[in-house]
């Protein structure tokens, strides 16, 4: 079996869990009769994770020289964790204290897996990462729509259910995949990366990469609840989530037009740009189907075309014994920005409306144009910087 193949199988399994979680999981707390400013406070808890455990994982990762075995271990736990909500009061004590353990080893995976994959496919990293990934999308996209027809049938209470058995299928197929052999072994003494962190270009990214994902928080946390209050069926929210998800698996396909006839810091520009029109138009259109379907669209930018640069990023600035810690960084970042967004949101989503909230959502993108200066303004100068 290819190495590119199980790559590509995990990656499925693993967002198969989050289009199971992502778009159904505010569903489930309103259904359980949480209010909305708990179950903003839930998704922060969800998040407020990623300000510890990608620096735990990534430290453990570099210093054991053992990527994948964090891996297994993170998918064990999480089946685990959706086993035990069976057996427990739901309340938010014992609801928050679930997503604290879900969320902590959840956080374990994917930037460490993002690791494992580029060391795998070694130097055709850009040719191919683009390729296996894009199977995360697919998987995302399973899970939305299988699981939002499911529900059409069974109650929502039963979601947890749902998540055990992809949790438990991703433990599985993760021990097809062995620790890369050109990864660098077990280190003494790690190397540092504040010196990394200090580079212009890369603080740069870390910052705009912060405003880009506190502008996703209402959408991460809020999005099916509002489109249910407006009408739309569990079925319509999964086919708008997927929407987001096939355009994001196209830019995948064809990204590298972009990077060889763009620099970084004109695309990255394009991508707060069009994320503040995506949130504009979701927040001026609630009802229209036609402008929710083209504002997803958008997410191959807001999401797709912004992960890759990041990739780059990351693998081109930190060395092959910092990844796992520089992977981390990029997911406290995302997780800073969405936990801040989804507590503020659900602190004023009654007070101001969740059409306004998605229009500040809007306005603050826009904000990160501001930090964009130190990114590479040439394709020349960017591939120099590869060498």
């Amino acid at each position: 079996m290819p190495i590119a193949f199980r790559l590509a199988g995990f990656y499925f399994c693993y967002y198969a869990i989050v289009g199971t979680f992502m778009p159904y999981w505010s569903l489930y707390l309103e259904h359980e009769r949480f209010t909305h400013f708990e179950i903003g406070l839930l998704s922060a808890i969800a998040i407020l994770t990623r300000f510890v455990a990608p620096f735990v994982w990534g430290w453990l990762a570099d210093r054991t020289g053992k990527r994948m075995l964090w891996v297994r271990l993170a998918t064990c736990v999480e089946a685990a964790v959706w086993l035990t909500i069976f057996f427990i009061a739901k309340n938010f004590q014992t609801i928050a204290l679930i997503m604290l353990v879900f969320s902590f080893f959840q956080n374990a995976i994917l930037a460490q897996f993002e690791g494992v994959t580029l060391f795998w496919l070694g130097d055709q990293r850009q040719q191919r990462y683009g390729q296996v990934r894009k199977w995360g999308s697919v998987g995302f996209i399973a899970g939305v729509f299988i699981v939002g027809f499911i529900l059409e049938s069974i109650s929502i209470r039963m979601l947890p259910i749902l998540l055990l058995i992809i949790a438990t299928f991703a433990f599985i197929w993760s021990f097809s995949i062995a620790e890369p052999h050109n990864a660098p072994q077990a280190q003494q003494r790690l190397e540092p990366i504040l010196p990394i962190i200090k580079r212009p270009v890369v603080a740069s990214f870390f910052l705009i990469e912060f405003i880009l994902l506190f502008s996703h928080a209402p959408f991460y946390s809020f999005y099916s609840n509002y489109l249910q209050q407006v009408g739309y069926h569990t079925s319509q929210i999964g086919f708008l989530w997927s929407v987001g998800v096939v355009a994001e698996i196209i830019m995948f396909a064809c990204a590298n037009y972009f990077f060889q006839r763009f620099s970084w810091r004109t695309l990255v520009i394009a991508c707060l740009l069009l994320t503040a029109i995506r949130w504009f138009m979701v927040g001026l259109f609630p009802l229209s189907m036609p402008m929710q379907f083209l504002a997803q669209c958008i997410h191959a930018f807001s999401f797709g075309l912004f992960h890759l640069i990041a990739m780059r990023i990351i693998f081109q600035n930190f060395t092959a014994g910092q990844q796992g810690r520089g992977q981390a960084l990029y997911s406290t970042m995302w997780g800073m920005g969405v936990a801040l967004g989804s507590i503020l949101a659900g602190r004023y989503w009654q007070i101001l409306s969740g059409e306004l909230i998605f229009m500040l959502a809007g306005v603050s993108c826009l904000i990160g144009l501001f930090a964009v200066m130190h990114l590479p303004k040439n394709i020349q100068h960017q591939e120099r910087n590869a060498q």
